[in-house]
């Protein structure tokens, strides 16, 4: 997850949320049928949650070079050689810095190290020895994506 851009998404959100109540309570709450503010003021709300809601959604999304490379990418595969956690971070995963052998079909094999967010989920499957599936760029062997 990218803390960064969930946290442009919500400021953005909580931003343009503003100047609607802004605009809401300077200019149209004054020209509304009497007894209406309570339900608008409802819907503004919910606006609002929903709007952060969806920001969420697309912000959890990986960035457009990253679905690029899983799309475009020369599939591969890796073999764990080395497991090093480096810290565990506040979202209960840890990061750990893994080397590999790649192998991409139709070039030489060769050695690379990424450092990955691992859930409990996927420590079993980064074990040392095990063979996972990966994207390789094209134009730059040194860029991979892991495919758990």
């Amino acid at each position: 997850m990218d803390h960064a851009r969930i946290l442009r998404t919500v400021l953005g959100v909580t931003a343009g949320y503003l100047v609607l109540l802004a605009l809401w309570l300077g200019w149209v709450v004054d020209r509304t049928p009497p007894g209406t503010a309570p339900y608008q003021v409802i819907a503004l709300v919910g606006l609002f949650g929903s709007c952060i809601g969806i920001g969420m959604i697309l912000a959890g999304r990986p960035s457009k070079a990253d679905r690029r490379l899983c799309r475009h990418g020369l599939e591969g595969w890796a073999t764990v050689e080395g497991v090093h956690p480096l810290q565990r971070t506040d979202h209960h995963t840890e990061l750990t810095e893994l080397d590999l052998a790649l192998t991409v079909p139709g070039s030489e094999s060769y050695r690379g190290t990424v450092i990955f967010d691992v859930t409990p989920a996927d420590t079993a499957r980064l074990a040392v020895g095990e063979t996972i599936s990966i994207r390789v760029d094209p134009a730059n062997r040194d860029r991979i994506i892991l495919m758990l």
